[in-house]
């Protein structure tokens, strides 16, 4: 039987490795997959809060908030990281300097 400190555990190495891949930093890309990492984690703590508590459903339709959101952000965070590097030839964020002429 898989207990409530079983997701627990999964959701908080999850948020560490996104947490790692955040501050690590070696591209955009990585950024992007760190901060959906721990979105994840957030999710997957939403779902399980929601099967443990008996009385709500509450959390199961945060998730599916979150998990629209995510989408939404991932979508708007990649439109920028693709022109930000026809302009600049880089995907590194310490190499773009300015965003502005």
């Amino acid at each position: 039987m898989i207990t409530m400190n079983d997701f627990l555990i999964v959701s908080a190495a999850l948020f560490c490795i996104g947490l790692f891949m955040l501050v690590s930093k070696r591209n955009a890309i990585q950024i992007l997959i760190g901060i959906e990492l721990m979105l994840n984690a957030a999710i997957l703590n939403l779902v399980a809060f929601g099967k443990f508590d008996r009385f709500a459903n509450g959390g199961q339709m945060f998730a599916l908030f979150a998990i629209v959101l995510a989408a939404a952000t991932t979508a708007v965070a990649l439109a920028i990281i693709l022109n930000v590097y026809r302009r600049y030839k880089t995907i590194d964020p310490a190499k773009v300097d300015k965003l502005r002429d």
